[in-house]
């Protein structure tokens, strides 16, 4: 008796000393795949790969963190969006706003850049391995070109 109560102790310490692992809201997951719209969300951390996000409204939402690998965000509005540490490696950014966002240690490892407008954006310590960049400021080095 004495042992098999020791051993579910044992067993169960890691589950009880193991920190919560912090993610956004489950609602506004819910919220942004059923209508789009996700202005001022907490998606923090949230699992969002393969997503079809075309023409989302994520303005200044919390992306901090999230998987978005695959995800499909042609045409979304991601102005003020905190993107901190997020992985879109793949993703579709064509069109796409991300003015004044956080793009600080993003992966857009693969990513398709098309046309997406980056003005006042943050953009340190990005991956941007073999993605495709194309009428978007987004470079490696050098000056920033004059208008």
């Amino acid at each position: 008796m004495k042992n098999s109560l020791f051993n579910a102790v044992l067993l169960a310490t890691p589950l009880i000393l193991a920190g919560p692992v912090m993610a956004g809201n489950p609602a506004h997951v819910q919220q942004l795949l059923e209508t789009g719209l996700c202005q001022g969300c907490d998606l923090s951390n949230e699992d969002l790969k393969y997503a079809h996000l075309i023409g989302s409204d994520l303005r200044d939402a919390n992306l901090e963190g999230a998987i978005l690998i695959e995800a499909n965000l042609e045409g979304a509005d991601l102005t003020g969006a905190n993107l901190e540490g997020a992985n879109l490696t793949g993703a579709m950014l064509t069109n796409a706003t991300l003015n004044d966002s956080n793009m600080n240690n993003v992966n857009l490892a693969n990513a398709i850049i098309y046309d997406a407008d980056v003005t006042g954006a943050s953009m340190e310590n990005l991956d941007i391995t073999n993605a495709q960049i194309f009428n978007t400021g987004i470079g490696v080095g050098g000056a920033q070109p004059t208008p």
